[in-house]
């Protein structure tokens, strides 16, 4: 096993890689920045790494830490495994406050709720994928796997973006389907911004998404910013629907607010409207979970349970999400022409 770190700056922002690289189907993890000047090679495995392995095991977890600087302020760190599934935590604000929940990646943090122990931080599963529940971490439940990235400074130093690729694999080892994503990390207007690109690959024969509210791209809000801490936190959604309303309807776009450290603060997710399914419906609560589904409907909706949807072997549907970190008040005009700025990108 090898563990290399190294720190690059460019313009504003800076990346730090923290590596601990593992074989992954014998592919070495190719981890380096490239941008105006800077160039550097890639980061190998050790050779005596081993990548030998049963079909029964499945692939093996890449283990590496990407850490994104604003200058020498900390932005957002990427974890390729937090309780089965690659997550982004912490998630700082502009003001240094922290975006997300710090349970159960930290569990000594008085005054946090900890409820919901599978809701950590920043994600993307499903909870129903070829009858397989991604969307929690039990034994039972199957994993996603990261079996290679890419971290690149980009747009004159700009923009952080790292790239991975990951598997999605059952309880038994064996792989349902892979996806590519794609995390742009930049600023705007004093507001922080992390963009996924989600490219979901049918590789293994036909994937099935099945109608459960259990999904998909999600973030567990600060236990003060939740609506129940009667804090003075708020949801509202592109038609101006407010908390409980919010739950369970379709929309461009959900924006949620209140105290973070002291501080005014408030997230907004778009849902690109080239994405799969959009508008998507939200699974959103007053008590602190916010995801956008774009595959289920009858939790929402009321009646029998859809057929779900199916991706043919071989095809692939993309999903796309801005989140926009910001510290004061909700502004809904000006959310409005962030969410039409970035519907217009390719």
């Amino acid at each position: 096993m090898s563990t290399i770190q190294k720190s690059f700056l460019l313009s504003r922002f800076s990346l730090t890689i923290l590596t601990i690289a593992t074989a992954v189907h014998g592919v070495q993890p190719k981890l380096g920045i490239a941008s105006g000047p800077m160039s550097v090679s890639s980061v190998g495995l050790d050779e005596s790494s081993s990548n030998e392995q049963g079909p029964e095991q499945g692939p093996k977890q890449a283990t590496c830490r990407w850490e994104v600087f604003i200058n020498d302020d900390l932005f957002a760190v990427y974890l390729a495994d937090s309780g089965g599934k690659p997550i982004i935590y912490p998630i700082i604000g502009p003001d240094e406050q922290s975006m997300t929940r710090h349970f159960p990646m930290q569990d000594d943090m008085d005054g946090e709720s900890d409820d919901h122990d599978h809701q950590r931080s920043f994600w993307f599963t499903h909870g129903e994928v070829n009858g397989v529940d991604f969307w929690m971490d039990d034994n039972h439940c199957g994993h996603i796997v990261q079996t290679s990235g890419t971290a690149s400074i980009q747009d004159d130093g700009d923009t952080a973006v790292i790239k991975t690729g990951n598997d999605w694999v059952d309880p038994s080892g064996k792989r349902l389907l892979s996806d590519e994503r794609e995390f742009r990390f930049f600023t705007n207007n004093g507001k922080r911004i992390i963009e996924c690109n989600l490219v979901l690959m049918a590789t293994d024969g036909d994937v099935h998404f099945g109608d459960t509210k259990e999904g998909s791209f999600g973030i567990r809000v600060p236990s003060t910013m939740k609506v129940d801490a009667g804090l003075g936190g708020k949801i509202t959604n592109a038609e101006g629907l407010h908390d409980a309303e919010a739950w369970g309807k379709r929309s461009n776009w959900v924006d949620y607010n209140g105290p973070v450290d002291g501080k005014l603060s408030g997230i907004t997710i778009h849902y690109h409207p080239s994405s799969f399914a959009a508008p998507c419906y939200w699974h959103v609560r007053n008590y602190g979970l916010f995801a956008a589904n774009p595959f289920g409907r009858y939790h929402f909706t009321g009646g029998k349970k859809t057929e779900g949807f199916t991706v043919k072997s071989g095809d692939s549907i993309m999903i796309r999400c801005q989140t926009v970190f910001y510290t004061g008040a909700f502004d809904r005009e000006q959310t409005i022409s962030e969410f039409e700025a970035y519907s217009r990108s390719n």
